[in-house]
């Protein structure tokens, strides 16, 4: 049996967020304390005392559940044979398998997190989660729709994220009801994360992407973008600058990582959210959430 190292993204932060472990680690201790140095903001301070408004915005929340997760990783003595991250996870999971290093990697969602922002701020736009319907009936919903709707976020079996205008999401929310949806109401974001509002992020986070110094996988990275392992270095940067404006296929990278072999989940960072969600893929599995 196989072990995959899996990394949460945006919405596990909560306050005092890696606190424990910064007392307990040495080594986690000096990644935390490298941190504000590269960002030029004291996010440690923020992580430990902020509040839980603090901590939602994208410019602070990226980089803390980056820091907390890799941390984990790299102090936690796993030994995996592959990994991925959902949406901002895979820059966690890209540092557990050697492709970046921990200031590398901070570096670019550092890039990612303030471009993402910028691109929310500049056009209304907006998420829903869809619940108990099939992916290709949300799929057909969002297509049907004369405005930009795309499915963001394949989660687990039966829960899908969609993205994209305000009343592009809200007109799909009102058909994926009558369509027999348990669920479908916008979330509290400020923008449409993984679909065409995010080009003006994709492309700054290119030229962070093409500056940085990439290195082959050690182990297989499954990308959000095509739920399929890698260790190239050129198609990880290519994927990773396409997740910004596509899907994260993270139903389909669990399944194509079971059909790899891995049976163990360890879920490295803040929360729990992505054990659930593996969990409603196959009960058989193990799984173990280190923070």
């Amino acid at each position: 049996m196989k072990t995959a190292l899996v990394f949460p993204g945006q919405g596990s932060q909560a306050p005092g967020m890696g606190k424990a472990l910064y007392d307990r680690s040495p080594a986690a201790k000096a990644l935390f304390d490298a941190a504000p140095g590269i960002l030029g903001f004291d996010i440690v301070k923020i992580m430990f005392e902020g509040t839980e408004e603090e901590l939602k915005q994208t410019s602070v929340t990226q980089p803390a559940i980056f820091i907390h997760s890799v941390a984990v990783a790299l102090t936690g003595g796993f030994e995996a044979d592959m990994t991925a991250g959902h949406s901002l996870g895979e820059f966690s999971a890209l540092v557990a398998a050697g492709v970046l290093t921990f200031e590398e990697g901070l570096h670019l969602v550092s890039i990612r997190a303030n471009a993402m922002q910028k691109a929310c701020d500049a056009a209304p736009s907006t998420m829903a989660a869809i619940v108990g319907i099939d992916d290709a009936v949300v799929e057909q919903v969002c297509a049907s729709i004369d405005d930009i709707v795309v499915p963001a976020n394949y989660n687990t079996i039966g829960q899908l994220v969609i993205s994209g205008s305000e009343s592009g999401v809200d007109l799909a929310i009102e058909k994926a009801k009558a369509a027999g949806a348990k669920i479908a109401k916008r979330l509290v974001v400020n923008g449409a994360f993984h679909s065409p509002f995010m080009q003006p992020a994709a492309e700054e986070l290119a030229k962070g992407i093409h500056a940085a110094n990439f290195k082959n996988a050690q182990i297989p990275v499954y990308q959000n973008f095509t739920a399929l392992p890698e260790t190239d270095k050129e198609k990880i940067k290519a994927n990773l600058i396409a997740q910004l404006t596509g899907p994260v296929r993270w139903t389909q990278t669990v399944e194509n990582m079971i059909k790899d072999g891995a049976g163990k989940f360890i879920e490295c960072g803040p929360g729990k959210v992505l054990a659930g969600l593996i969990k409603r893929v196959d009960k058989t599995l193990l799984t173990e959430n280190f923070d």
